[in-house]
């Protein structure tokens, strides 16, 4: 989610406002203290544009 987010250079509360979450729910969900509901994985997904299991495909490791 974060590289989603810095590839459209949108800041959390651009987010937050695209998906019609809070700014804070965001910012728990991205350092991850805070549990996501499908239907919140759905509105964000919806917000980025892609399917919604590109927000649950761990992204690969770098060398």
């Amino acid at each position: 989610m974060i590289r989603l987010r810095a590839e459209r250079g949108w800041s959390q509360e651009a987010l937050a406002f695209e998906a019609e979450l809070h700014r804070t729910f965001i910012a728990h969900v991205e350092r991850q203290v805070r549990n996501i509901s499908l239907d919140n994985v759905e509105r964000i997904a919806k917000a980025f544009q892609v399917p919604i299991a590109e927000l649950l495909t761990p992204e690969l490791l770098e060398a």
